[in-house]
């Protein structure tokens, strides 16, 4: 405990001259670093973890191997020992590939754990398969597992359509189960998902909530870099711009701001709609702007980008956005997009409830916009999106939201905690 208390050593990777407090193996499918596309939370705990003096093991995929690799390579990133096994991966895939990929990564990670001896195995969803090399490592070096629910599968998956075999169904749940039965500890990324692992039967004393974090200090640039993104798109230029910048699958329902921009032609065309990111319904939602006659008129679609360049994106943006289906279970989330805005102090606006969206309504730092109605929604941001003074006092608020309850370096010290119960449990 005595290096949690040195908080100068969260945003430092120094030169251990003591052995680490812990080793910890923490497995992450899908594992990114800021000069890679996707979410960071893993990065930011685990560096930060390495920060506070412990040795930390990333086992991870690597989605798109250079030259058909197929053995296991090694870095370090900001301290971190990784692990990349290549296993390609894309959001595009079809079920059956995707099965595949999870079903070679959890067989190899398994066995890479395995020898890798930790003190600890922090085992990260989704997806839900990632309890396989947790539990083997957990079992064969007597080290407890704490599992970190991030969407509740298989719950999410049945609720779309996306697993409909009963055998698959009861495949997913048994492994949900015996993910939970085999955890020390579970960590959850909202109040909701907690509740839906209470569900299942896991006593409440046995799970801790760790929302999702931001990092304000990297989202916080110069307004000049959101004026170099703007110059770049002729079509942009100083108009009001709604961001949504995310995967294009089946669970986002991107195709709803696609409708709200169809009805923003006839309230104020001026407003730039930009859609940013890559998945497999991107084609899908092409065709529906083609058809709504929005594509490259009020909409436009970029390229996602890394997320080191994400700062100067939010920057440029007038408000962004943060999209689901409407499906049960989906209001539990706890999305990237969502924190990415708080880091930035940008306004938000989402279409589902749940949490966030009492957080949004309590703390008067967005909009709450009606899932089911598009022509609504679009009267919503027109009435504030030209508004200066709502936009900034929003835009303040939520950077004061990120900076003071949803912070990494606070996140990463309550994940620590919680590992270090583990292990002195065991």
């Amino acid at each position: 405990m005595r290096r949690l208390l040195r908080t100068s050593l969260l945003l430092s990777t120094p030169l251990l001259t003591e052995p680490p407090d812990m080793k910890i193996i923490y497995l992450h499918q899908y594992f990114t670093t800021p000069s890679m596309h996707g979410g960071t939370r893993s990065y930011e705990l685990a560096r930060r973890l390495v920060g506070m003096g412990h040795e930390v093991h990333m086992v991870t995929s690597d989605t798109q191997p250079v030259g058909g690799a197929k053995r296991w390579r090694e870095t370090n990133e900001s301290g971190i020992n990784v692990h990349w096994l290549p296993v390609p991966y894309s959001n595009s895939m079809n079920y059956a590939d995707r099965m595949r990929a999870f079903s070679r990564f959890a067989f190899n990670a398994a066995h890479r754990a395995m020898r890798l001896e930790g003190d600890v195995v922090f085992a990260t969803s989704t997806p839900l398969t990632i309890a396989v090399p947790g539990i083997a490592a957990s079992r064969w070096n007597r080290s407890p597992m704490v599992f970190e629910v991030r969407d509740l599968w298989p719950a999410i998956p049945i609720a779309i359509g996306a697993l409909k075999s009963p055998p698959a169904i009861l495949a997913a749940q048994l492994l949900e189960r015996a993910a939970y039965a085999g955890a020390a500890h579970i960590v959850a990324l909202s109040p909701g998902m907690k509740a839906g692992v209470e569900a299942a039967g896991v006593s409440p004393e046995k799970i801790t909530v760790i929302p999702n974090l931001c990092d304000p200090e990297q989202f916080q640039v110069p307004a000049s870099a959101g004026a170099e993104f703007r110059q770049r798109y002729p079509w942009l230029g100083d108009r009001p711009m709604v961001l949504y910048a995310g995967t294009l699958g089946l669970v986002n329902g991107v195709d709803y701001l696609i409708r709200v921009a169809a009805d923003m032609l006839t309230r104020d065309p001026e407003v730039r709609f930009v859609i940013m990111g890559h998945g497999r319904e991107e084609s899908t939602l092409h065709a529906l702007a083609d058809l709504l006659g929005v594509r490259n008129r009020n909409l436009f679609f970029l390229p996602s980008v890394p997320k080191v360049e994400m700062p100067a994106v939010l920057s440029a943006a007038t408000l962004a956005t943060s999209l689901f289906t409407d499906v049960p279970g989906m209001q539990d989330n706890s999305a990237n997009k969502f924190f990415d805005a708080l880091a930035a102090s940008r306004p938000l606006a989402l279409n589902y409830g749940g949490w966030q969206a009492e957080l949004v309504e309590r703390e008067q730092f967005g909009l709450c916009l009606p899932p089911k109605d598009t022509a609504a929604a679009a009267a919503m941001l027109a009435s504030r999106i030209r508004d200066s003074n709502w936009l900034a006092q929003a835009g303040e608020r939520a950077g004061q939201l990120g900076r003071e309850r949803f912070s990494a370096d606070t996140a990463a010290c309550k994940l620590v905690e919680v590992l270090q119960r583990a292990v002195g449990r065991a």
